[in-house]
């Protein structure tokens, strides 16, 4: 069996049939690593001790017969704001550039627990502020399927990753389509849990009521089997809770599709809306009904996000002051001057306009007019989503206007950058799950992602649905 280009259910059988040792398994992601990556750069850190240390362990469970965990020595790449202890997390900033984890993240620890074998950590634009890892402090991340291109973001190191082969799959974090963008671009699987279904514990935090770690995979049923084994409840972080929701099985004869007339915007790039409607056709084909909806108050939807995602922003980085940890820049007459030297030195360009936009909105005399109003709308956008689904089971939509843009094309336009998460933001906003699957394109074309947007907790329901597009 070749020991590359697997997915996770494939490298689980090749273990356990023994066609090749967790060992073996690793050196091959070491070696595509070192072969690969010095051209796409989407790793910030490669743990070589680490993996082939957790695969020794997995081969010694082989060996004695015990059965196997399905993500036991699976390699798999972590983004660099999950903390993995003992190993640097950098967020890809300066101001974190020599941070050494002290405890793994929940999910991380989980991971560990199933046998996980961890490969290394992956570039991000700084502090998951981005949407095309350009804003990383160390360097761009490519795409594997055409290197003059971004990745996506922030995410964009693990779908690229993932992508390259590089590692089975790779988990990121979302704040506003940063799994599903890159994922999209990168012709992978993105999937976006619901806010509170997987813990955000060792999650270097960017803005609280929105943050989500989710898997980056190359199939549906592999997302699956890695939120499966990260989601629940955790005491360590309040914010999370037991999903209720069991098996779904799905009957495409009864499967509702809403399709928002706000998703089908102008400016889009004619490929991707053409992609997206002929996959709509083809699940309407196989017996799915479609259903038009509105989702009215999309057009608030990239005001509000950037006003509570950068007071949030804004409120969380104030931690890093030179004092706790991280980058310290002393020297100055007084305790301002070290604040001041150390965030101007550590933090980006893009950090620097997120928080100064975030710390406006905060400011007395503005909160009520721009972070409360950006949180009303909030609750306007949820109620769209409510009403929409007391008419379908799942929404369909582009996860991106454009397909991959070349590197250096939107990056001196925040604006421009920002209008790539205008289909995926809203889902942060509402809190629902939703999955990015690629769908196939026309020969030599770049990859388009279809977004699936389910209830709150019924990542099931838009898991299947992924299935069976993966097939149609």
């Amino acid at each position: 069996m070749e020991k590359k280009n697997l997915t996770i259910t494939q490298a689980h059988k090749g273990l356990t049939e023994k066609k090749f040792s967790a060992v073996e398994l690793a050196k091959e992601y070491l070696e595509q690593i070192k072969k690969v990556d010095k051209k796409i750069s989407a790793f910030l850190a490669v743990s070589e001790d680490l993996a082939l240390s957790q695969a020794k362990k997995v081969d010694e469970l082989i060996s004695k017969g015990k059965s196997l965990p399905s993500l036991a020595g699976i390699p798999v790449a972590i983004k660099d704001n999950i903390l993995v202890e003992g190993i640097k997390s950098t967020c890809a900033s300066k101001v974190l550039e020599n941070y050494i984890a002290p405890y793994d993240a929940t999910v991380v620890k989980k991971l560990k627990e199933l046998g996980a074998v961890i490969l290394g950590k992956t570039n991000l634009d700084e502090f998951a502020m981005g949407a095309s890892t350009e804003n990383s402090a160390f360097f761009t991340t490519k795409n594997p399927k055409d290197l003059k291109r971004v990745s996506g973001g922030s995410s964009g190191g693990s779908a690229a990753a993932v992508a390259a082969d590089m590692c089975v799959y790779a988990l990121g974090s979302d704040t506003g389509g940063s799994i599903r963008q890159p994922a999209s671009f990168c012709g992978v699987v993105g999937l976006k849990p619901t806010y509170g279904a997987v813990s955000r514990y060792g999650l270097v935090a960017f803005a609280s009521s929105l943050d989500q770690i989710g898997p980056i995979t190359k199939t549906t049923e592999d997302a699956e089997i890695v939120f499966e084994a990260i989601k629940g409840r955790d005491f360590l972080d309040s914010t999370s809770i037991k999903s209720k929701i069991g098996n779904w099985k799905l009957e495409i004869g009864n499967l509702r599709i809403g399709v928002p007339k706000e998703y089908f915007i102008d400016g889009m790039d004619p490929k991707v809306e053409s992609i997206i409607k002929d996959t709509i056709k083809k699940a309407e084909k196989a017996g799915a009904k479609i259903e038009a909806i509105s989702l009215p108050h999309t057009k608030y939807a990239l005001a509000s996000y950037y006003l509570i995602a950068t007071s949030e922003a804004s409120a969380n980085l104030a931690r890093y002051d030179g004092i706790k940890y991280g980058l310290s820049k002393s020297g100055g007459k007084d305790l301002m001057e070290v604040y001041l030297h150390t965030r101007e030195t550590g933090f980006g360009a893009e950090v620097k306009r997120r928080i100064m936009l975030g710390t406006y909105a905060l400011s007395a005399g503005y909160y009520d007019a721009y972070y409360l109003q950006a949180q009303k709308v909030r609750t306007l956008i949820k109620e769209d989503f409510e009403k929409a689904f007391q008419k379908v089971d799942v929404i369909f939509s582009p996860v991106s206007p454009t397909p991959a843009f070349k590197i250096g094309e939107k990056v001196d336009d925040p604006l421009l950058m920002y209008l790539s998460d205008v289909f995926t933001i809203s889902i942060n906003l509402a809190g629902l799950p939703a999955i990015s699957i690629p769908v196939a394109p026309p020969a030599g074309e770049l990859p388009v992602g279809l977004q699936i947007i389910g209830k709150p907790f019924e990542e099931n329901k838009i898991l299947e649905v992924g299935k069976v597009i993966e097939k149609i």
